[in-house]
């Protein structure tokens, strides 16, 4: 290995990753546990592109070089000034150039242990795709499926509580994978946040043990499974909520609380089925809102919606196989999820 450079492979011998690229590469997708000390602002990133293409590469980085040492001495002020001789930082950027370059040459001539992540992000990203392909393969599955408002969410969380290995992708995905499946006051990461988050939850599991994994087609809100993933889960052993309607009703009054208190976002989410539904389907849901018949619009929108959509997702993806097995609830509280979840772990 070249003196003060570490690979993808390596993260683990680091006691810090220290990432030094601009606040809003950052935000769109960083490694787990990673600290952002940027040497260059989305401002100051941005003028200096401009000034490598319009002007030349010296003015750019003259202007740079500026910049970037400035942050950096304010960064080992903030950050770094009490860590001990032996803190061993990797330090990175988006490709390993002179971003974090400039960062170890600084880290190392005060006698820390500082290396560069060879290839920076741009290797850490080929390395999570290259993850999210051959790590679902190398696990045992088992997939609970039902149709909306079954508690399959919260059956998983019941498992997870006995501890189950359960991977729980509407969490990771900020969303209920429904037409009303936003989560209030909680957007959804990005594709590629939401695919190292997948790649994190994925190394954490031992193959010894099942993965249990709720059903999901193939989009959770504006968020895309990888394929090697969706193929697994569609291929594992499954076991299937039965409630009655009554209780995938109570249920969902429970769950979806949040949309009784706001009538006209319920609406408008509802207007999105018209194409589907027809106007006058769309205007009697309306007029139920209007008139706080929750129950009975949850259980029209259960049996001409969301049902017909499950039993044909299930008839493509899920169809009855021999290894199914019917799990069955009359009522889907906290106790009875929990009573299945105890089954399940048995």
């Amino acid at each position: 290995m070249k003196i003060g450079v570490a690979t993808v492979t390596q993260l683990a011998d680091f006691d810090q990753i220290v990432d030094v690229r601009s606040p809003a590469e950052f935000a769109e997708d960083h490694i787990p546990g990673a600290i952002n000390c940027p040497v260059l602002d989305d401002v100051q990133r941005a003028e200096i592109g401009t000034l490598y293409t319009q002007v030349s590469p010296f003015a750019a980085r003259r202007v740079g070089a500026a910049y970037v040492a400035a942050a950096i001495g304010r960064h080992l002020q903030e950050h770094f000034i009490e860590k001990p001789k032996h803190w061993r930082p990797l330090v990175m950027c988006w490709r390993g150039g002179q971003r974090s370059g400039a960062m170890v040459q600084v880290l190392r001539a005060i006698g820390w242990d500082a290396r560069q992540l060879e290839g920076g992000y741009k290797a850490y990203r080929r390395q999570v795709m290259a993850e999210l392909e051959e790590l679902p393969q190398q696990l045992g599955w088992r997939v609970i499926t039902g149709p909306t408002g079954s508690g399959k969410t919260r059956l998983l969380a019941a498992l997870a509580r006995r501890g189950g290995q359960v991977l729980d992708l509407e969490a990771l995905a900020g969303h209920r994978g429904s037409v009303l499946g936003a989560l209030p006051a909680l957007a959804q990461p990005g594709q590629k946040r939401f695919e190292t988050l997948l790649g994190q939850a994925l190394r954490g599991f031992s193959g010894s043990a099942p993965v249990w994994v709720e059903a999901e087609s193939r989009r959770i809100g504006r968020l895309y499974l990888p394929s090697a993933l969706l193929a697994a889960i569609r291929a594992a052993e499954p076991f299937v909520i039965e409630a009655p309607l009554a209780a995938r009703t109570r249920f969902l009054l429970d769950e979806y609380a949040c949309w009784l208190t706001a009538p006209e976002k319920l609406k408008a989410c509802l207007d999105v089925l018209r194409p589907l539904r027809g106007n006058e389907t769309i205007a009697r849901w309306q007029q139920m809102i209007d008139a706080g018949r929750f129950a009975d619009l949850v259980a029209e929108l259960l049996e001409a919606h969301y049902d017909p959509a499950y039993r044909s997702s299930q008839a493509r993806h899920f169809a009855v196989r021999d290894d199914s097995h019917r799990l069955v609830a009359d009522a889907l509280d906290e106790t009875n999820l929990d009573l299945l979840a105890e089954r399940l772990m048995e």
